[in-house]
């Protein structure tokens, strides 16, 4: 079965090539819009639910369409951040302390009209920083297009000192929960590197 990913995030086309998985990428044009009325789960579950639909609107065949999106809960949501400043703040706010990784799955086949949601969670621990490590992180730029503003399997590594769940959720795709939703699909991963 045909499969597409509705995403430009190269963190998470790697993790589905890992999974071995042949896929296009269509990314969701649409601006992501948090939805604050939702508790964070059902935000990141309808969040990756849309980018998904937006990209099967215009398919008719047999398909799986995977949508995915991360937010990172400390205090209120982080999203990504629109500047270096936010990033710094962000930062601050996570530091010495434990915070939220959620990340919502969304598959949808347009042929069959079926439709699946579910989300990961993650509990990471990041370590004392002091204001000069975090200013020189953000100058790398690698924050900038991250929810939280770091990225776990970047630079921002060295600043982590525990996690509790899927380290792979934490990069914005949790390749398990992912692998037990495309079998209900009728993909078997493991079929498909035979062939």
């Amino acid at each position: 079965m045909k499969i597409i990913l509705a995403s430009s995030s190269p963190r998470r086309k790697q993790l589905l090539e890992q999974m071995g998985l042949q896929f296009d990428i269509i990314p969701a044009g649409g601006h992501e819009e948090l939805l604050y009325s939702l508790d964070p789960e059902e935000m990141a579950q309808e969040l990756a639910y849309n980018k998904a639909l937006e990209v099967a609107s215009g398919i008719t065949a047999q398909t799986i369409i995977i949508g995915a999106d991360t937010i990172v809960v400390k205090g209120g949501i982080l999203g990504k951040p629109k500047s270096q400043k936010e990033a710094i703040e962000m930062l601050l706010r996570l530091q010495s302390n434990t915070h939220q990784v959620i990340t919502g799955l969304a598959l949808i086949d347009p042929w069959s009209g079926k439709v699946q949601k579910g989300y990961e969670k993650t509990l990471v621990e990041m370590a004392p920083m002091t204001l000069k490590d975090i200013e020189y992180y953000v100058a790398t730029g690698e924050p900038m297009d991250k929810a939280g503003g770091y990225g776990i399997q970047g630079l921002a590594g060295v600043f982590i000192s525990k996690i509790e769940g899927c380290y792979f959720n934490v990069m914005g795709l949790p390749i398990h929960r992912l692998w037990k939703m495309l079998g209900e699909f009728g993909v078997d991963i493991f079929d498909n590197l035979m062939q």
